[in-house]
């Protein structure tokens, strides 16, 4: 992928690597992992005649890239601590590598200062008998603590306990302790031993833990001592069964879950610096594995990178409380996790609605960033994580120019490749519907897997075809496999006359049409004006015989007034803050029809969406757009 400025090649292991970049002026900055790390490596060149032109701001580099010399190897020890690391790792118990030691019951040796609140609505739920997912109110005494799967988020929340971060937020400790112990002495009851059961995958194990270790006062603070001792006894027993199983989790992300478990049961269980040592190795190998090269999760979904900044934020607080010191690995990654996360806020603040995410309000996303302590710019574009992000004054255009994450990584994969979202002054434009990791709240399971589709996000289908499939089981099959990407900056007269080019294309209707999407977005620099054009391209010498049908869809943000244009072709906006853009179509009729956007709960409100439907020979066309914001 070329575009003026910037060149991405793989990485030369060539000592005259240096002075080969220099001989055409351009500087030669490595990224990826070390070079003990199996991902492959590759630099960026940014040509010098670019930054004399003014393409390229000298000096600057984007986060992410400049963080990317980050070494995923383990923390280094002593030769001795290796040996304890090794000897843990084959099933050496701690009292067989500290024999000497006076064994004692389990115990926690420090409490956690929990660094993110939760909700406390949620809290106030759970007092009241009802766990609160999405909108929904899931009786207690309902919900069903081992057998059959449960909807992805309430299994999370049930088994992983995230829910005992809104019970201490809601009230006071003694007020809360008797509602956490009843509802973990129910959960005990129903899964009194390891087994195969959703209970146990690793990824809920790993939530489970350190949870049960973060908010150790909300569930041992009780006067029944009996109770004390099983609740503890069950603490070891799940860190025991992790040193075992964390290797057998279901994907990465919930691999990571495992090991920061594991290493914060190091911290604070007694006798426990075997397994620290043994969870920091492990923990930061799997983030190796989950981290991309500019710092986004392979699963390119937000929600995960929230996930795992979030379990970063949880063992640093861990360390802290044993007033020990993290790997500087730890925070190294935190600081390449942030800025993709920043690239996909909007002007208000708020989440963009990629893979399945619903618009998580500012308020969270900016306790979650002053948690890490990392200060940061968002990351412009990204080779790996694929969102393109335009800021253009008070306007955010966000861009997918990337394919899907592969089936492995997929968690609620959407089919979402060349889709844009597009914000003003706080108030979203364009949008995608979002909500698909939502199932199970008050947007159904089988609503959720239509959320997933193409036809749920701004861009173009084919007879309604996915771009790529998508299975019931929240991962993706066969589709886009290549996205080609272009962005340059185009010169214009007068202050804010410029504009941001992008250009992609992707394959995802090869194999079925013979056609490539080619999508061309131009955003003004003043942010007043964003131009589209979509392009159906034969991808052999000559186009294929008949007919097609192509419907471009524009879902808009929550509270938008319409009013159709005479001629067909326009829809005039107004927005809840007064103002008014106007949307238009280059050739054919515009229609407005019903759509649905999942809000900051995650619940579905009623929005509606600009649609232009034709048929059009499979030889190709090209349809052509204007965002306008009315003087």
């Amino acid at each position: 992928m070329n575009r003026p400025g910037l060149t991405i090649a793989p990485a030369s292991s060539d000592h005259n690597a240096a002075e080969a970049a220099g001989s055409d002026r351009r500087m030669a900055i490595p990224l990826g992992r070390s070079a003990d790390h199996h991902a492959d490596q590759v630099e960026l060149r940014f040509d010098a005649d670019a930054v004399d032109a003014g393409m390229i701001e000298p000096g600057v580099i984007e986060p992410g890239r400049a963080l990317a010399l980050a070494d995923f190897s383990p923390p280094q020890v002593s030769a001795g601590e290796r040996l304890i690391r090794l000897a843990y790792r084959f099933g050496t118990s701690p009292r067989a590598l500290n024999p000497f030691a006076k064994r004692t019951a389990p115990r926690l040796t420090a409490t956690v200062a929990n660094p993110l609140p939760g909700e406390p609505a949620a809290g106030t739920a759970l007092r009241a008998g009802h766990f609160l997912l999405h909108g929904l109110k899931a009786p207690i005494a309902d919900v069903e603590f081992t057998g059959p799967r449960l909807a992805p988020p309430l299994e999370r929340l049930v088994h992983g306990f995230a829910w005992l971060s809104d019970l201490e937020a809601c009230a006071a400790r003694p007020q809360c302790t008797a509602v956490a112990e009843r509802i973990l002495g129910r959960w005990l009851t129903a899964n009194p031993r390891p087994d195969a059961t959703p209970a146990w995958d690793v990824g809920n194990v790993g939530h489970r833990l350190l949870n049960w270790l973060i908010h150790a006062p909300l569930i041992l603070s009780g006067q029944d001592r009996k109770f004390r001792n099983r609740a503890l006894h069950a603490v070891e027993t799940t860190a025991a069964w992790l040193d075992r199983n964390v290797g057998r989790a279901e994907d990465k992300l919930a691999e990571v879950a495992g090991w920061t478990a594991i290493t914060a049961a190091g911290l604070l269980l007694a006798d426990g610096r075997a397994r620290q040592l043994y969870g920091e190795a492990g923990l930061i190998r799997a983030l190796g594995d989950l981290v991309g090269d500019d710092g986004g999760v392979l699963s390119r979904s937000p929600l995960c990178q929230i996930e795992a900044i979030e379990l970063l934020v949880r063992l640093r607080a861990c360390y802290g409380a044993v007033r020990a010191e993290p790997p500087s690995q730890i925070d190294t990654i935190l600081a390449l996790l942030v800025p993709p996360l920043l690239a996909v806020l909007h002007s208000d603040g708020g989440l963009a609605a990629w893979q399945g995410a619903h618009a998580m309000p500012a308020a969270r996303i900016d306790a979650l960033i002053r948690a890490t302590g990392v200060r940061t710019r968002p990351l412009r574009e990204a080779r790996q994580w694929g969102y393109q992000r335009v800021a253009a004054r008070r306007s955010i255009l966000l861009f997918d120019a990337a394919p899907p994450p592969v089936s492995r990584h997929a968690r609620d994969g959407s089919a979402s490749t060349l889709a844009f979202e597009f914000s003003h002054a706080g108030e979203r434009i364009i949008v995608n519907c979002g909500g698909g990791a939502c199932a199970g709240g008050l947007i159904p399971v089988r609503l959720a897997q239509g959320l997933r589709a193409t036809a749920a996000h701004s861009t173009l289908t084919i007879d309604d075809f996915n771009s790529t499939a998508v299975l019931i089981n929240g991962k993706l099959g066969t589709g886009v496999s290549e996205v080609d990407f272009d962005r340059r900056s185009v010169a214009g007269d007068g202050p804010g006359g410029g504009a941001t080019r992008l250009e992609a294309s992707h394959n995802g209707y090869v194999a079925r049409y013979g056609l490539t999407h080619r999508r061309i977005l131009i955003a003004r620099d003043d942010g007043t004006e964003l131009r589209g054009e979509d392009c159906l391209v034969p991808a052999g010498r000559k186009g294929k015989r008949g007919t097609i049908g192509v419907i471009l869809r524009f879902h808009l943000g929550p509270h938008i007034e319409l009013a159709q244009g005479r001629d067909g072709l326009g829809v005039t906006l107004a927005l809840p803050d007064g103002s008014l853009w106007q949307f238009r179509s280059g050739r054919d009729q515009v229609v407005i029809e019903e759509s649905l956007w999942a809000d900051g709960q995650g619940r579905p409100m009623a929005t509606r969406q600009l649609v232009i439907t034709a048929k059009v020979p499979r030889s190709g066309e090209t349809f052509s757009w204007l965002l306008k914001k009315m003087r």
